[in-house]
């Protein structure tokens, strides 16, 4: 059986449908091709779950060519819908919630699915008669981008915590004085990860810990100031990102892609929820994790993405979440 699985979108929507993939492989033993954007094939390049990855740059008539069982929709939208459409193959597909999601940001009336979405996704592949593993997501790094322990200083070679300061919408990520606040309270060696995007910020928060070298808001003035940063913002590729999340003792991170990559690997996940609520169903899937969120604001969530700043002015989904954590020596 050939079955084609189609997903677009940032790589964490693609990340959640792993579990489709290993399922449809192991279960039915069917070859597995996937459809999805040109960036998000070469992350999924190392899943040995799939026979063969297709992204937008392949023609209609290449995947006609290659005469598909069956098509799994996981998108459902309309260039999804129109290329199932001329493919003309048995389809299944997801039922997108679009509404229910405008409707809990604008109105904060709760009707969505209890279930995480990649329960919603598996559930499109039922029909098909497959028994569900309950093992997780999956992310694969190659070995030539595993981060050695020596790349890194020695003051982090014997552990450290993992803080992803990115995030593709602002009011989904914490200002830079409370990222300070976070890395404060951590105590503990700490890697910044993230993007290019996140160098600026990554920057300030290491100076501010070299003691006195940037003037910072005076809420802040009175912090222990121990905390020993390693910035990796922007000088490693995605994947060794992945390994520096893996080899980490533990991972804070915002409601963002590198939050699923660390459930993939089976982290401790500390997440950090501004204006999306844990509600939406894409809280991290089958790990141990704990959520800090103001829950009480009734302006959240204000939208199922996000803002290049808060609507309201306040910010305060993240100004006021409270960091109430633990970590053992």
């Amino acid at each position: 059986m050939k079955i084609l699985v189609i997903r677009f979108g940032d790589f964490s929507q693609v990340l959640l449908t792993t579990p489709v993939i290993r399922i449809l492989k192991t279960s039915l033993n069917a070859k597995v091709f996937y459809l999805t954007n040109n960036a998000n094939a070469e992350l999924l390049a190392e899943n040995p779950y799939l026979n063969q990855i297709f992204d937008l740059t392949h023609s209609i008539a290449i995947l006609k060519k290659e005469n598909f069982d069956v098509v799994i929709d996981l998108q459902g939208n309309l260039k999804s819908r129109r290329i199932t459409f001329i493919l003309n193959k048995k389809r299944f597909s997801i039922k997108k919630e679009r509404f229910k999601y405008w409707l809990f940001a604008n109105f904060k009336l709760n009707r969505l699915s209890k279930e995480h979405i990649v329960q919603r996704f598996l559930d499109v592949i039922k029909p098909l008669n497959v028994e569900e593993d309950n093992l997780g997501l999956d992310f694969f790094i190659p070995e030539r981008d595993e981060v050695e322990k020596s790349w890194l200083p020695e003051t982090h070679q014997n552990g450290y915590a993992a803080v992803c300061i990115g995030g593709k919408y602002s009011t989904r990520r914490l200002p830079k004085n409370r990222l300070i606040e976070l890395c404060d309270r951590i105590n503990k060696p700490i890697v910044l990860v993230g993007n290019k995007n996140d160098s600026e910020t990554a920057v300030e928060i290491e100076a501010f810990f070299k003691q006195g070298t940037i003037d910072e808001e005076k809420e802040i003035e009175e912090l222990n100031k121990k905390a020993v940063i390693f910035n990796a913002c922007g000088k490693f590729n995605f994947n060794q990102l992945a390994s520096l999340l893996k080899n980490a003792n533990w991972v804070f991170t915002h409601d963002n892609e590198m939050m699923h990559v660390a459930a993939a690997l089976k982290k401790q996940i500390y997440s950090i929820w501004g204006n999306t609520v844990p509600e939406f169903g894409k809280y991290p899937y089958r790990t141990q994790f704990t959520i800090f969120e103001n829950t009480k604001l009734s302006c959240r969530p204000c939208s199922k993405e996000g803002f290049s700043k808060c609507p309201k002015g306040h910010f305060k989904c993240m100004n006021d979440v409270t960091f109430d954590f633990y970590l053992p020596d």
